[in-house]
């Protein structure tokens, strides 16, 4: 697959094109709660409000969203039916999970939480200012959002309700109160009760903080390290073991690239998004297509497209790998690229994992 210079233009919405609402959730009146907004990058995720505008809304497999909040502003208790990813872009935030939140972890710059479904969840910016989280939610139709039913019961008071169709009603703006069957009603208590219990151990497992990041070399080319976090990514290091494995519908890693590295070029089947958490990023397409996506920037990558990697400036870029798919991924490296490879005693060996040359057997291979 080609791109167009201003097609790849339009795949990257930088830091400035990200569009806030402030009434994206039925808890958007609730004191402590009204200064929170809500951003959809790459698809629509679980907003309930009209207002929410999406940067890029073609399907991915997964949405990408972000939440903004000045200190002590929280994100009330509610349950995702498909997987649900925080990673900290800047701050400290106190999340919190349970019937009642009654369970707690802090996460600061660089960490990354992945919360169980159908769990109760929320999160407060602890931090003395404004703080940051991207987000990541599983599948391209989230099924909508349910809010504790205190939040849910507190919201009527000021004349806001969710219809069956995920919508948020708010009277003082004209809207009709819709009847009973046609909003989702409080979650009965013997529902609430009847929620898995997850023990603060097993949401430790479900965290991967900063400093606990295994960087590894990833591929057969280049310096370009890669450090699992969710699923089987696009590593070819055969040591690699993510820390977090169940189903998300889409792995992440961390890619870390030192200043003047480069990876690539390649290709991939799958869909790929790129979060630049810190440095700068040049990406590089065919026909001499490049981007340049900076600290907060977010970009897409279509599948097929043959593409490289390089740390712009003098910092090292970390950026967040997320590609559709729960599956291990190919990547599949350009001829000259295995070539060198090959001159500098390596290979990859029939899983696709990099390997000494010399011990791969030479029988058996196609081509």
């Amino acid at each position: 697959m080609h791109m167009t210079q201003t097609e790849a233009d339009a795949r990257l919405v930088t830091r400035d094109d990200y569009v806030s609402c402030t009434v994206a959730f039925i808890d958007c009146k609730k004191p402590g709660s009204h200064l929170k907004e809500n951003y959809s990058i790459i698809g629509p995720g679980v907003t309930s409000s009209d207002d929410q505008v999406v940067n890029l809304p073609e399907p991915h497999g997964f949405n990408i969203g972000a939440a903004s909040m000045p200190n002590g502003i929280t994100n009330n208790l509610h349950i995702h039916f498909t997987a649900e990813v925080f990673i900290v872009q800047k701050g400290e935030w106190t999340f919190r999970w349970g019937s009642d939140g009654e369970n707690e972890v802090t996460g600061r710059a660089g960490d990354i939480v992945s919360v169980p479904t159908w769990v109760f969840r929320g999160f407060t910016n602890a931090g003395p200012d404004d703080g940051w989280l991207f987000t990541i939610l599983g599948e391209d139709n989230t099924g909508g959002v349910i809010f504790h039913p205190d939040i849910i019961r507190e919201a009527a008071e000021y004349g806001l309700y969710i219809s069956s169709e995920n919508r948020l009603i708010d009277t003082s703006r004209g809207d009709d109160v819709p009847p009973e069957g046609g909003r989702i009603p409080p979650m009965p208590d013997a529902d609430v009760a009847a929620l898995r219990n997850i023990t603060h151990d097993e949401m430790m497992s479900r965290i991967v903080a900063k400093p606990d990041r295994d960087f590894r070399p990833g591929f057969i080319h280049g310096d370009a390290e890669i450090a699992p976090v969710i699923g089987y990514g696009i590593t070819q290091n055969r040591d690699h073991v993510p820390p977090i494995t169940n189903p998300h519908g889409f792995s992440a890693e961390w890619l870390r690239l030192q200043p003047g590295q480069t990876l690539g070029p390649f290709t991939l089947n799958e869909k790929m998004v790129v979060i630049v958490h810190e440095g700068r990023l040049r990406l590089e397409f065919d026909d001499n297509v490049s981007v340049e996506v900076n600290a907060w920037d977010t970009y897409s990558v279509p599948g097929g497209t043959v593409r490289s990697f390089a740390a712009v400036g003098d910092t090292a870029a970390d950026a967040l790998i997320v590609v559709s798919g729960d599956h291990r991924k190919r990547p599949i490296f350009a001829p000259h690229v295995l070539d060198a490879a090959q001159g500098s005693g390596l290979g990859l060996d029939a899983g696709g994992f990099v390997a000494k040359a010399a011990l791969l057997p030479t029988y058996g291979r196609a081509g």
